[in-house]
């Protein structure tokens, strides 16, 4: 038996999809920027696939870019905004590298978070003014599944800087959230299509009729000269059919996968000690706490500000490293954090930022699923995790001390 339980890091390509790629790899390879017969196909199937993204996403056909994925989306509209129109750029702490590292390269301002991730509103209050230009705020959080209030956000940059444009990194949000809806108010929207059950190696950018752009790819003239180069038309396609297949069964998919979460959650909470579930963490449970007194544990937290497709925890006393070099000999795939181009681990910013002390923090474990995740590969990384741990412990036993935190008997930090 194994487990999959990384699809934050890339979903499964979903059958449908591959079998869409099938013909541009096979029988039409044609260039789509060409003017013969099998050009113009390929061209069409780009026009078809971008209609359908467009209509999934809550924008116009021409609105849409396709990229290389996620991070050059992220790249496009955080450098191409500031490239054409300067002055400030924000983003939340907690905001993937791909946003991250730009907004730092430009000089611009990170918004903290409180301890379950989530931006604090009143300090975008405070950062915005007539200096800023772009703010960035992303759907879902990549590591600990936290909704960010996407509303609030844009109702905060319209009063206080209307200038300003608002860009939201929606890549792990497609398969458990109303993007069209929830970002209606976005000026740019990225997304990755092997998020969902697409290919890597694609992507697309929402960019609004109006938000001045400047190219970072020039030199071909394609996607209306905003990202020059011959299109991935496979993956084009692929990613649209992904994308209406998720789309189209995301509610039946977030029922079912939010009920499997939280018996991971429950199951992980009731069998290892001084197991903290992130995401769920308030001022008050990361402050001064006290164990509960009755022995009978606290209630199940509150889960409803996370997307139903990620469950995050950190383990007390436990190096995540071999965490999962043990849960790989159980066929148990998983991640720390977020996934990086070399595959080592660095520690989490997003967990520094939500406040988490360091020693707690290195037992992080994400456990994310998908659109096929079953109930067997949840049961089945229960045990193997629980008995991997406590392998662990036998060699180093955990202390509470060094982190100030208390836990209580379900060993949920509260």
């Amino acid at each position: 038996m194994s487990a999959y339980l990384d699809h934050a890091a890339s979903t499964p390509l979903r059958p449908e999809a591959f079998e869409a790629m099938l013909p541009w790899l096979q029988s039409n390879y044609a260039n789509p920027s060409g003017a013969h017969r099998l050009a113009r196909h390929a061209l069409r199937a780009i026009d078809e696939a971008r209609d359908v993204v467009a209509a999934c996403l809550g924008a116009e056909p021409g609105e849409i870019i396709f990229t290389s994925g996620g991070t050059e989306s992220d790249n496009l509209a955080i450098l191409g905004v500031h490239d054409a129109v300067g002055g400030t750029v924000l983003c939340a702490a907690t905001e993937h590298h791909a946003v991250l590292e730009p907004v730092e390269s430009r000089a611009g301002r990170l918004v903290p978070v409180g301890p379950d991730g989530r931006i604090k509103l009143e300090a975008l209050e405070a950062y915005l003014g007539p200096d800023v230009t772009l703010v960035s705020v992303m759907a879902s959080n990549n590591e600990v599944g936290t909704v960010q209030p996407l509303a609030a956000v844009a109702e905060a940059v319209g009063r206080l800087a209307p200038q300003a444009l608002l860009h939201t990194d929606a890549v792990q949000a497609i398969s458990w959230l109303d993007v069209a809806g929830d970002a209606a108010k976005a000026n740019l929207i990225s997304v990755s299509a092997h998020k969902f059950g697409g290919p890597k190696g694609v992507g697309a950018l929402v960019v609004r009729s109006g938000t001045p752009l400047q190219a970072r790819h020039i030199g071909g003239g394609q996607e209306r000269e905003r990202r020059s180069g011959t299109q991935n038309v496979a993956g084009i396609v692929a990613l649209a059919q992904a994308m209406q297949i998720t789309v189209d069964e995301r509610q039946s998919t977030v029922e079912r996968i939010r009920i499997l979460r939280d018996r991971l959650a429950d199951g992980l909470r009731d069998a290892i000690p001084d197991l903290c579930e992130t995401g769920v963490l308030t001022d008050s449970s990361l402050g001064q706490l006290t164990s509960d007194s009755s022995g009978t544990g606290p209630s199940a937290p509150d889960r409803s500000a996370l997307v139903a497709g990620i469950c995050h925890v950190c383990i007390q006393g436990i190096e995540s490293e071999a965490l999962l070099f043990l849960l790989e000999q159980d066929e148990v795939y998983a991640s720390a954090a977020a996934s990086c181009a070399s595959g080592a681990m660095e520690p989490s910013h997003v967990l520094a930022a939500m406040g988490l002390p360091r020693e707690l923090a290195n037992g992080a474990l994400r456990l994310s699923l998908g659109w096929c995740t079953t109930e067997a590969e949840v049961e089945h990384a229960i045990t193997a995790i629980t008995r991997a741990v406590e392998r662990l412990r036998q060699f180093r036993p955990p202390t509470l001390a060094s982190s100030g935190l208390v836990m209580g008997d379900s060993g949920r930090v509260r």
